[in-house]
């Protein structure tokens, strides 16, 4: 839990520092990078550190990937520009992949089937405080002393996550013989795919930064956009066939063959892809149209935060009854109601209205996610248990970014329209004058400043309507892809 905090936090708590950080270095056009390349760094490494955990052992990769952090963090802290801000953001997102995926997959190989659901639900819990304090620590920390703190202050949670890490981490399934050996085992050194890692890594870097960039720092159909989408299209084909000869894959091709991986894995690029409605989209809402201040509106996203681990801890009592995919489409169904009652937000909606919407849906998400992520991880062994879940979180950033993109695209094209076709004089003449209009509304007249509000409403209304349909897509996937009934292990039943 301390080093899944190390990640959970970062994600948190940089962004209210950001206006401090640019102030001090400079490089306001380039800032988004600043997440980006986090993100980035984190999802390409995801399926590198999986097959590294099954192949070496997972608490070395641990160790390895909190060192990293810590590594970046303190370079960060000691960052001279904007640019050197970046490049140790990408050493940290590094550290992260490994701090996120090993740490899932511990908890499936160090407890039971039935004692998973409240570890889940504690790690759920981590990302919950995190959402909620991770902007008001990174906040008084900028404003009290100065902006490099909020890197610092990583140096004793890793230092204590590593030392317990270090003396009191053990691998009882490893150590005791999994269902499927170790590679490696019998005194044969263990094959590592660096090849493999290399193409991974790069299809993906390609991919992900087609996806970040396009339509916000070129546009969709530009010479950049085209070049990376068609880079990462060449480089998939080199992955299928570095890998197809690997003795060890880094994405074996197994994961794609198997019925329930393959079905949790696209259920949950699907939920990485909704996700994008409510953390991205409901803060604007909530500040641009109800007028909130971006910590109250913050408060109206996070509720989702709190409902999500403690239905994730119940959800154990549903599907030991009803079994983990009809759970799972149980929750997700629920989603995708919730998602289309947001449309009947009144006009002028009150804070705790929307926030009632995140609260349910966070509820309706915790009983999708947790019980295939506990299911599918009940259907490997030990050997194959580490690259299962880097896949699972791999597609589900994957979702994420293809979110961010999509929606993006949508909310523009949304608010794009409705200034061409605006009644009232005064409003902003392109996309670029909305994001200031809406900091200022003052600078507007009174009927543009409640048009534009207008419109940004019918965006965000199109983004949840949208997220619907990724909600349904990945409901129909565990209807008829996902077998009824995981095929769970005998040990993991035993348990």
């Amino acid at each position: 839990m301390l080093g899944m905090a190390l990640a959970a936090l970062d994600s948190t708590i940089v962004s209210t520092a950001v206006p401090q950080i640019v102030g001090d270095l400079g490089g306001f056009a380039v800032f988004s990078w600043l997440f980006s390349g986090y993100l980035l760094a984190v999802t390409v490494s995801l399926p590198v550190y999986g097959k590294l955990s099954d192949t070496l052992g997972r608490k070395p990769v641990l160790l390895f990937g909190i060192s990293l952090f810590l590594v970046g963090s303190l370079l960060c802290a000691a960052a001279w520009n904007m640019a050197a801000l970046i490049a140790f953001r990408v050493v940290q997102g590094l550290g992260g992949g490994a701090i996120q995926g090993t740490v899932q997959t511990l908890a499936g190989d160090l407890y039971p089937l039935r004692e998973r659901p409240r570890i889940q639900a504690r790690l759920s819990t981590v990302w919950a405080v995190s959402a909620v304090a991770g902007p008001a620590v990174g906040g008084l920390l900028a404003a009290s002393t100065d902006w490099r703190w909020i890197f610092l202050i990583n140096a004793p949670i890793g230092g204590l996550a590593l030392w317990l890490v270090a003396h009191r981490l053990t691998e009882p399934g490893r150590a005791a013989g999994a269902a499927a050996p170790a590679p490696g085992a019998g005194g044969r050194r263990p094959r590592i795919d660096w090849p493999g890692a290399l193409a991974v890594f790069a299809c993906g870097g390609l991919l992900l930064t087609a996806l970040v960039q396009g339509g916000v720092a070129w546009p969709w159909l530009s010479t950049p956009s085209l070049a990376l989408l068609g880079g990462s299209a060449v480089l998939a084909v080199v992955v299928v066939l570095v890998e197809r000869r690997a003795e060890e894959p880094i994405l074996p091709g197994w994961v794609w063959r198997r019925r329930t991986i393959a079905a949790v894995n696209l259920a949950m690029g699907a939920l990485g892809l909704l996700m994008v409605a409510p953390v991205v989209f409901v803060p604007t809402y909530a500040q641009s149209v109800l007028g909130l201040d971006p910590v109250s509106a913050g408060l109206v996203m996070s509720v989702m935060t709190l409902s999500w681990p403690i239905s994730a801890a119940c959800s154990q009592h549903v599907y030991r009854r009803i079994g983990f995919r009809n759970t799972a489409a149980l929750g997700i169904g629920l989603a995708a109601l919730i998602l289309c009652a947001f449309p009947f937000l009144p006009e002028h909606a009150r804070p705790w209205q929307p926030a009632l919407i995140m609260l349910l849906l966070g509820a309706a998400l915790g009983l999708f996610q947790l019980p295939l992520v506990v299911g599918v991880q009940a259907t490997v062994g030990w050997a194959e248990r580490g690259t299962t879940t880097a896949s699972v979180l791999f597609c589900r950033q994957v979702g994420q970014s293809v979110g961010a993109a999509l929606f993006g695209a949508v909310a523009n094209a949304t608010i794009a329209a409705r200034l061409a076709d605006a009644p009232v004089p005064g409003l902003p003449a392109h996309l670029d004058g909305v994001a200031r209009a809406l900091a200022s509304p003052g600078t507007l007249p009174e009927r543009a400043a409640a048009y534009l509000r207008d419109a940004v409403a019918s965006a965000v209304t199109y983004v949840h309507l949208g997220a619907a349909v990724a909600a349904v897509l990945a409901l129909l996937v565990l209807l008829l892809v996902a077998p009824r009934r995981f095929p769970v292990l005998p040990e993991h039943r035993d348990g």
